[in-house]
């Protein structure tokens, strides 16, 4: 192969890879090791199990339902939950991620119980469970964003939000189309109403 046409190979898969790494759907690069405290080590284990409720929930409603959201949506929470085992993995940190439908935090577990109970009464109360879902996860992430100085979750952290963010929005847009409305469970109405406004860009 020629010297010209190996460079050229090169700068095209180096152009597709940046291309794919602005998705907020990939897998987040490692991050360079950083100190840890046990509050850090929590977090990431909690938002681990939130991020497994929110992808076992739609499974779970997808299955029944058939929806476009949560067919998509369940891939992209699996991203999330890799992207947690990264910095979980990095930092050495043991965890358990039990079968579909099970977690250790019975917080988590109840609020699964519940919401697969909701969403199999209607396909509008199925986007409204994962609306909620995706409310929970931002509220929750920004408090932990909030709590921490560790620039690797704080990286991560954001970026998972800003995914939950695009998933809020596309959870409503289903609502919407069905004559309904979303009242926020965890988010203020100003934050909501702000999260509707922005425009999508890429979760970087």
């Amino acid at each position: 192969m020629k010297k010209s046409t190996i460079t050229a190979v090169i700068l095209l898969m180096f152009s597709v890879s940046f291309l794919f790494a602005c998705n907020e759907n990939d897998d987040i690069k490692d991050p360079p090791n950083q100190t840890i405290n046990q509050k850090d080590k929590e977090a990431l284990l909690f938002m681990l199990e939130e991020e497994k409720l929110a992808r076992d929930t739609y499974t779970y409603l997808n299955n029944l339902w058939s929806m476009n959201q949560f067919s998509n949506i369940k891939n992209s929470e699996q991203t999330h939950m890799d992207a947690i085992v990264n910095l979980l993995e990095i930092y050495q940190i043991n965890y358990t991620i039990l079968p579909v439908g099970q977690f250790e935090n019975e917080s988590i577990q109840n609020y699964y119980n519940r919401f697969v109970t909701q969403g199999s009464l209607s396909s509008t109360n199925a986007l409204k469970v994962g609306a909620t879902i995706e409310d929970l996860d931002i509220v929750d992430l920004e408090e932990y964003i909030n709590s921490t100085t560790n620039p690797d979750i704080i990286t991560v952290f954001k970026r998972l939000q800003c995914g939950s963010k695009k998933h809020l929005k596309s959870f409503n847009k289903g609502i919407v189309n069905f004559g309904e409305t979303y009242t926020p469970q965890f988010l203020t109405q100003e934050a909501f109403n702000s999260i509707l406004s922005e425009s999508n860009g890429p979760c970087y």
